[in-house]
C-alpha cells in the first residue's frame, strides 16, 4: 500500500476519510508530496512519484503530467486597508497540460488545454490553450510539431545513455 500510485488514488478518490488521511500522511512522509484538489482527474500522472510536489488546485484535468518539485496553489493576500482577502482561489489546469520540473503555478488562474509550463517557470497569470509558459509569466504559442517534455513513446535507455555519453565527450573536449 505504499507505492505512489496506490497512495495517490486513495488520497484523491477514496470515499473513506480515514483512508484518505492515512494516504495523505504517507505521501508526505515517503514522497514529500501533498495533493489537495477540489477536482482531479484519475488520468493525471506524476513523474518521479511526485517527489517534492505540492498540488493544491481548483481542478487538474484529464491527461495532465506533473514533474517533480512542482507547486500548484494559492497566492491570496489580505488587504488590511479594506479588511478583505484578495486574489482568492487556486489554479485550474486544463486538459493535457505538462508542468515541468520546479514550476510554480499560483493564484486563481487558468492554464489552457495542451499547454506546457516550462522548467522553473513562475506563472501567476492565465495561460492560453496551446501555449508554452516559461520564465516569469512569459508565454509563447506552442509548436504543435514538437513535444519538448513528455511523449508516450519515450526514448530507450540506450538512446538516453548514448546522448549522455555525447555530452560527457563534449565536456571532456572543452576541458582539455
Amino acid at each position: 500500500m505504499t507505492d505512489f500510485k496506490t497512495l495517490m488514488k486513495l488520497n484523491c478518490f477514496s470515499e473513506d476519510a480515514d483512508a484518505r488521511q492515512v494516504a495523505a500522511d504517507l505521501l508526505q512522509q515517503l514522497y514529500n508530496c501533498e495533493i489537495v484538489c477540489v477536482e482531479i482527474d484519475p488520468t493525471v500522472q506524476f513523474a518521479h512519484n511526485g517527489k517534492g510536489c505540492t498540488i493544491a488546485a481548483a481542478k487538474v484535468s484529464a491527461g495532465v503530467v506533473i514533474f517533480q518539485n512542482v507547486t500548484v496553489g494559492a497566492n491570496q493576500t489580505y488587504n488590511k486597508a479594506i479588511e478583505k482577502w484578495e486574489n482568492l482561489g487556486n489554479p485550474v489546469i486544463g486538459k493535457h497540460v505538462v508542468i515541468a520540473d520546479g514550476a510554480k503555478v499560483v493564484g486563481p488562474i487558468v492554464i489552457g488545454d495542451n499547454s506546457i509550463i516550462g522548467t522553473g517557470a513562475i506563472i501567476t497569470k492565465d495561460v492560453p490553450a496551446n501555449s508554452v509558459a516559461y520564465g516569469v509569466n512569459q508565454v509563447k504559442p506552442r509548436d504543435q510539431d514538437h513535444e519538448p517534455i513528455f511523449y508516450p513513446e519515450m526514448p530507450t535507455r540506450a538512446a538516453t545513455l548514448a546522448a549522455c555519453d555525447d555530452v560527457i565527450a563534449r565536456y571532456e573536449a572543452q576541458s582539455k
